[in-house]
């Protein structure tokens, strides 16, 4: 806000005397232009860092009632999609060493937070190069470039060396076993194996992923400058699922961009169909200053035909939501309490693995599952084994049976399995 409005906020408007972008406020440049004000000159500083990642700022928690947290572990995007104006406010990618990163978990770790989203642009492409490429603990895979995934590319030159997105999501994992461990957003141009067998090797990394398409028609694809076409795309989740065939899906679309035709359109629609997605994130197509599309195409879709559209995406989201979520009644899921129901205060909403909500009536339940007559209430940050009974498309309906761990629950599911097996 502050790059993309600094003209307007200070010369036009005369609303404030000092403009600058967020991470000056705790750099020495802040006194300067400060003092600059007490001349009467509006001071502007809005340049945007090649390096700077906030690695030294640790947030600090003001609501003490949730038990979740996000870490941002990079900063900007090097991708350079004609609709986002990330790159142009946010400026190139860099990204937070490792180690400030694990220190952080730790901390919220032992403040007992059971859930962390680890958050950046394109978690994906994470590169931390702060130990240098010479260093002991590079291996020969760490030295390679960044692997694309088939029938996907990048407007940028191939980045090599640096610890990838993979070797810090499972030293992340490690930290506390009873912490779940999410991520967004990924690009799906560069998703390697390493990820997908992580999510399916340890429990406190969620099985679900969020992989945004933003549209179904390779035509428009190729106009947003994605870097896949439709078909790689649908390869891509053929290949997660083939990994781990119970994924969770979440995707992002954008309706009605720029030379978006009804054919495209349906294409959109047919993939949401064809993929399934648990969670879908719609919007209308809105032009933003300076990004490429501003420069280079032509805002050429109606605004009530942008509306139209996006309806029709969430309606054929939901029609196969509805079925997803109806197919896991009768599943016992492990549920992560994050407190009352907005609609209730009888009723508690948690989430399972899968980010999915849940709402269950509150109460007191066995504190484990042999425990049937030492009952205990359920608070936030709790895990509770909750029988699903019934859902839509948003969200699950459930009855709260117990009280577990993350790592018990998960055990009792893998014995299940072996059992069914043999």
């Amino acid at each position: 806000m502050a790059e993309r409005l600094k003209e307007e906020i200070v010369e036009r408007n005369k609303l404030v005397d000092v403009v600058c972008i967020v991470l000056r406020l705790h750099r020495p440049c802040m006194p300067r232009l400060l003092s600059t004000t007490n001349s009467g000159q509006a001071a502007i500083n809005v340049i945007l860092s090649l390096d700077e990642t906030y690695a030294d700022v640790m947030p600090l928690r003001i609501n003490n009632t949730t038990k979740s947290a996000y870490i941002s572990i990079m900063r900007g995007c090097d991708n350079m999609c004609t609709y986002c104006i990330v790159p142009f406010t946010r400026g190139r990618e860099r990204s937070r060493p490792i180690s400030s990163i694990l220190e952080e978990v730790q901390s919220l770790s032992d403040q007992g937070i059971k859930q962390v989203t680890l958050l950046g642009q394109n978690v994906n492409s994470y590169r931390d190069t702060s130990e240098g490429v010479d260093h002991a603990m590079y291996d020969e895979r760490t030295l390679q470039e960044t692997q694309m995934s088939r029938g996907f590319k990048t407007v940028y030159k191939l980045k090599k060396g640096g610890r990838r997105f993979s070797d810090l999501l499972h030293r992340v994992a490690l930290i506390d076993p009873e912490m779940r461990v999410r991520f967004t957003s990924p690009h799906p141009k560069d998703f390697p194996d390493e990820v997908l067998h992580l999510i399916n090797e340890y429990a406190n990394i969620c099985n679900q992923i969020h992989l945004p398409a933003q549209s179904g028609s390779t035509q428009v694809l190729q106009a947003m400058r994605r870097g896949y076409t439709r078909q790689s795309y649908l390869e891509l989740v053929d290949h997660i699922r083939a990994i781990i065939p119970d994924i969770n899906f979440s995707s992002d679309f954008i309706a009605g961009f720029c030379g978006e035709t009804e054919s495209d359109h349906e294409d959109t629609v047919s993939l949401i169909k064809q993929v399934k997605y648990n969670v879908c994130y719609t919007y209308p197509y809105s032009m933003r200053q300076k990004t490429k599309a501003y420069h280079r195409l032509t805002d050429d879709v109606a605004h009530d035909v942008k509306c139209r559209r996006v309806t029709d995406l969430v309606n054929a989201f939901r029609k196969e939501a509805v079925k997803l979520n109806r197919a896991q009644i009768g599943q016992q899921q492990l549920i992560l309490i994050e407190g009352e129901s907005k609609r209730s205060q009888e009723e508690l909403a948690g989430r399972n693995d899968g980010n999915i909500k849940v709402i269950m009536p509150n109460g007191l339940i066995p504190s484990t599952s042999t425990g049937r007559y030492n009952n205990r209430g359920m608070q936030v940050g709790d895990y509770v084994v909750a029988q699903i009974n019934d859902g839509n498309s948003q969200v699950l309906k459930a009855t709260p049976l117990f009280h577990s761990t993350l790592q018990d629950f998960h055990q009792q599911q893998r014995r299940q399995q072996e059992d069914i097996a043999s």
